[in-house]
């Protein structure tokens, strides 16, 4: 069966040459690409030379008549986010392909970067890509199927976490949680903590991971 195709906004470089690096912005429960790919002009300055790309989810949210989701949330156990993630990480992955193969680029050129449950699937498909991605940003997420990373890690980019201190339907300890857990497999993760924010993106978080990903392809992280 073929997988559904994703698409969805995209933000050229700022210098107007063709990209030297991409970034794929992964949108949370209930909102569409639309949502993140305003993250770009905000990271332009640093990046000038990348393409910012912000895929639409692939499936209805299915608890509201609007927003697109990476997986169904009625269920919240690990075992059903595990299976959510885990049936939809291929559909991210053929996105993945599709948009270096666009672009002329590899792995070494991309960065993930995930806000809430588009964290879940940031981190869940990085560190199982055989090729090494350039880094991976993770806003107001957690890991998912913590129990399985170890023995399914195949690369280890670096991650830095950012997280609101008030956040009430993801709450920063799970932030913790996480980077433990990467540390577990051999993964360092940077992390900060937003005093003040709830579940969301604010200026200090725009710029600690603006600062991330110009270290990163630049190769300083």
């Amino acid at each position: 069966m073929a997988l559904p195709n994703l698409s969805g906004p995209r933000h050229a470089p700022a210098n107007g040459a063709a990209p030297q690096s991409l970034v794929i912005l992964l949108h949370g429960i209930g909102a569409d690409g639309n949502d993140l790919i305003g993250l770009a002009p905000h990271w332009a300055r640093l990046l000038p030379d990348t393409e910012f790309v912000s895929p639409h989810a692939p499936y209805r949210y299915d608890v509201a008549p609007q927003g697109r989701q990476w997986f169904s949330i009625r269920d919240f156990s690990p075992e059903m986010l595990l299976a959510g993630v885990r049936e939809t990480a291929p559909i991210l992955n053929q996105f993945i392909d599709e948009q270096l193969a666009r672009t002329g680029l590899s792995d070494d050129r991309l960065a993930l970067v995930g806000f809430s449950q588009g964290a879940m699937m940031a981190l869940f498909v990085a560190l199982r890509r055989t090729q090494l991605m350039t880094g991976v940003i993770g806003y107001s997420g957690r890991m998912v199927g913590m129990e399985t990373t170890a023995d399914e890690v195949k690369s280890r980019p670096p991650v830095l976490l950012i997280h609101g201190a008030s956040d009430d339907l993801i709450p920063a300890d799970a932030m913790l949680e996480t980077a433990q857990n990467l540390a577990l497999s051999a993964i360092g993760a940077q992390w900060h903590i937003c005093s003040n924010l709830g579940h969301g993106i604010d200026q200090a978080g725009l710029e600690i991971g603006g600062r991330f990903l110009r270290d990163c392809f630049t190769g300083m992280a």
